[in-house]
């Protein structure tokens, strides 16, 4: 008899072998994969490979981290599209404000697929970067205690890892006082981030007071890429950074935490105004 999985997963039936040979056939579920076509006024821009759910969020951080928006104020509509040729409404329409000029209406164009493990690849060099968005003066860095209990914050949100360990997670959080503010779970770690700073820009959080990253794995050149494009000063990341990562941060002016845990962290990226460094 067939059953429904939880959300953001999919039933399966499993087979495990171990010390006492094959076990009897069983039920599990996996974390759901499905694609997201992203479309600008129609025009499809982008198919990204995600769990379903939050999917306006996600159509949204990624035309905010893509430079195809600025903000909340060039978004007109933003919508779930009924299509008969990608079932399960994976679909989401952008209708942009009418002063959004051409060049940033093709910003997201790509003739591609965007894998959940990898993101959207071939991205401009990071001179290209800054052509388009200066650097940012990184928030003062918050007391580490902050930083070392975002984990214990943020996990018992993580209810599909829980079941399928096969989830990323982000968070966007206070660093003032560590308490997330939003917070997504996808089987594709920039569709997390992208979920969570989508989710803040739909609910005109970004010009708040200010929010720091957090991603539950490694953090890439895309995941710190796409936090300077919201403004956000701080990342930090339960793995390790890339090197690409490091020099895009140091150049940005910000701060880039990896390998928080454990009880320690590490800091890459701008040390300006961190109290308590040498």
């Amino acid at each position: 008899m067939s059953r429904a999985a939880p959300p953001g997963s999919r039933p399966v039936t499993v087979r495990r072998f171990g010390p006492a040979g094959w076990a009897a056939a069983t039920g599990d579920d996996l974390a759901a994969e499905e694609p997201l076509e992203i479309r600008v006024e129609g025009r499809s821009v982008a198919v990204v490979m995600r769990t379903p759910g939050d999917d306006r969020a996600l159509a949204a951080g990624f035309l905010l981290t893509e430079g195809v928006i600025l903000g909340r104020d060039d978004l007109h509509a933003l919508a779930a599209v009924d299509d008969p040729a990608r079932p399960r409404g994976n679909t989401v329409d952008c209708v942009l404000a009418s002063g959004v000029p051409a060049a940033r209406r093709h910003a997201a164009d790509r003739a591609l697929y965007a894998s959940s493990s990898c993101g959207v690849c071939g991205k401009e060099t990071i001179d290209r970067i800054f052509q388009a968005i200066p650097p940012l003066r990184a928030p003062p860095f918050p007391d580490p205690a902050v930083l070392l209990g975002l984990d214990a914050r943020v996990r018992p949100q993580q209810a599909t890892f829980a079941r399928t360990g096969g989830l990323h997670a982000a968070a966007l959080f206070s660093l003032e006082t560590g308490a997330p503010a939003f917070q997504a779970e996808d089987i594709g770690r920039h569709n997390a981030v992208d979920k969570v700073i989508g989710a803040a820009l739909l609910a005109d959080a970004l010009d708040g007071p200010p929010l720091g990253l957090w991603v539950s794995g490694r953090a890439g050149f895309e995941i710190v890429q796409k936090a300077l494009m919201t403004g956000i000063g701080l990342v930090a990341a339960v793995g390790a950074p890339s090197s690409l990562a490091a020099a895009l941060a140091a150049r940005a002016g910000q701060h880039l935490v990896g390998f928080l845990r454990n009880g320690g962290l590490n800091l890459y990226g701008s040390e300006a105004d961190a109290p308590g460094l040498p």
